[in-house]
């Protein structure tokens, strides 16, 4: 399967995860939220830059549910709850994040 960005196709799993990681970039970020029925904010970007940084420089760490609405909780400077968090990827902010994030799937089942 593949989408296109700018003219440019890239190629995605079955699943809608990209294949290559660098082929990421914040104009196919957009095409992968739209895909998944999602309005990018400034808080899905901070979301999506947290996931990124942690599976590129932490040897491909892909935070569970609670270390990403803690991180967030401090980042933002306010008390979340992991419900704060599917308000902005309601298909699970550690997949459907990862998703749009343009990291592979996660092979790890629940969210704790």
């Amino acid at each position: 399967m593949t989408i296109t960005v700018n003219s440019i196709s890239i190629e995605i799993t079955d699943a809608g995860y990209l294949v290559d990681l660098n082929d990421w970039n914040e104009k196919v970020c957009a095409v992968l939220a739209k895909e998944e029925g999602i309005e990018l904010t400034d808080k899905h970007m901070d979301v999506i830059s947290y996931l990124r940084d942690e599976y590129i420089t932490n040897g491909g760490n892909q935070p569970m549910e609670r270390a990403i609405t803690k991180h967030m909780s401090k980042h933002w400077g306010e008390k979340l709850k992991g419900k704060d968090l599917y308000t902005l990827f309601p298909g699970a902010p550690s997949k459907q994040g990862l998703k749009v994030a343009g990291l592979p799937a996660t092979t790890r089942k629940g969210g704790y």
